[in-house]
């Protein structure tokens, strides 16, 4: 059964049918050859059951607020600003790709998002200051990953929703371990513009009256983190309410700098209707195919499966990680995320990990599928804001990222306290 379903996944996928109709379709096949009941016939209820939860109104929410802030010209703006503060780093304007991409995460929530925004803004600093366009790119793609890791985070959102793991708990847990990621991406271009000094293109010119002055365009993603998150941690909002705040609170931000129009809100609806949409129907798939793979008993042959092999805790985690990475290189990564994580955390909390600090670890190598080839999805989405060369640019600049992404695994594993000292000190 296990080696069956796998077939009929690996071969809907390379027949390139989309994500959701591959996920629903399994659930069909599944059920017609292994249960003794018409499953599908709960078809009906699995959607209705899968759009009612109050959390996941946060997804578009958070969708549309980076919409706003990407329409509005802010982001750029914030870009701009990054470049006077970070260019005086080896690597100039990649630090700034870096640094725009963690404060744009802050408030955005989607990886695509933050990638294609600050994309939007960066690529064409490549010849006009001469930067190596193979690693310019790569912080672009990498630095987009971390819109999944800070908080707040559509993924861990969905992940919340998947285990019924606190929200509010691995929200905290990201804080630390993201910000460390976004150190070590920065370490990362420090590193190779010290041992390749010409990647690191024409040096910008600034002061510290530029800096000050730049200040104002930072703010916009300080003040809306602190509406966002700090509505959370006073106790005033849930996760969906501080998304609901967040959206108010940019659109205020925006009419006070004169940016907002009819135009601007109708482009930014859109293309929320849009991402909402995919979104919606991968998850509605899938949780179907759960429900289909619970009453088939595949999700009990997985867990005897693993655990009759006999290995210890950390031998399963690590073909865990193993077994991400290389699905990454092919699944696209919220479907693979919906698809197996009710699957494998029970395993994994079974064998006395925290469902928390498991949750970052999930999240890390979803950003690592983002950047792996041949389907990581922000490699598509910066070479799509590129318009032109190929992808393999992407990818080969993404590479000493990937590495960069597994170290980071590598130290959650061995220190975990660096994502869990801060859940364990706020809920003492």
């Amino acid at each position: 059964m296990i080696a069956t379903t796998i077939l009929f996944l690996l071969g809907m996928l390379a027949m390139s049918i989309p994500i959701a109709a591959v996920l629903g379709m399994l659930g069909l096949i599944l059920d017609h050859l292994y249960s003794f009941l018409p499953l599908w016939r709960a078809l009906g209820e699995n959607a209705w059951v899968s759009n009612i939860n109050v959390i996941l109104v946060a997804v578009p929410l958070f969708i549309l607020l980076g919409e706003i802030l990407l329409r509005s010209g802010i982001a750029e703006n914030m870009y701009a600003a990054a470049t006077h503060w970070l260019s005086w780093l080896p690597g100039g304007l990649m630090h700034s790709n870096i640094g725009s991409c963690a404060m744009f995460a802050a408030v955005s929530g989607s990886s695509v998002a933050t990638a294609a925004t600050i994309g939007t803004v960066a690529i064409e600093q490549i010849e006009k200051r001469g930067y190596n366009a193979r690693f310019f790119l790569g912080t672009i793609a990498a630095g987009g990953t971390i819109g999944i890791l800070i908080p707040p985070s559509i993924n861990m959102i969905v992940y919340g929703v998947l285990t019924q793991t606190s929200i509010v708990q691995v929200y905290l847990a990201g804080f630390t371990p993201g910000f460390l990621l976004a150190s070590l991406f920065m370490l990362t271009v420090a590193i190779g513009c010290i041992l390749k000094p010409q990647w690191g293109g024409q040096k910008i010119e600034t002061n510290w009256r530029n800096r000050i002055d730049a200040l104002p365009d930072l703010l916009p993603p300080v003040l809306l983190f602190i509406v966002i998150i700090g509505s959370i941690y006073i106790g005033i909002a849930t996760p969906t309410e501080s998304a609901a705040l967040g959206v108010i609170a940019a659109l205020i931000l925006v009419a006070f700098r004169r940016r907002f129009s009819i135009s601007m809100l109708r482009e930014a609806l859109e293309g929320t209707m849009r991402s909402t949409g995919m979104i919606m129907a991968i998850l509605m798939a899938a949780f179907f195919l759960n429900f289909v793979l619970t009453g088939v008993g595949l999700t009990h042959k997985v867990n005897a499966l693993i655990t009759g092999l006999g290995w210890t805790p950390m031998q399963t985690l690590i073909a865990v990680i193993g077994f991400y990475v290389v699905l990454g290189m092919f699944m696209e990564t919220l479907s693979m995320m919906v698809a197996t994580v009710p699957i494998i955390t029970p395993v994994i909390v079974s064998l006395g990990f925290d469902p928390v600090w498991f949750g970052v670890i999930i999240i890390l190598l979803i950003e690592t599928a983002m950047i792996t080839p041949p389907v990581g999805i922000n490699l598509f989405v910066v070479q799509g804001v590129r318009g032109r060369g190929h992808i393999n640019d992407v990818m080969i600049g993404s590479a000493p990222f990937v590495l960069t992404l597994i170290v980071m695994i590598v130290l959650l594993v061995m220190f975990p306290g660096i994502a869990m000292w801060l859940p364990s000190t706020m809920f003492r």
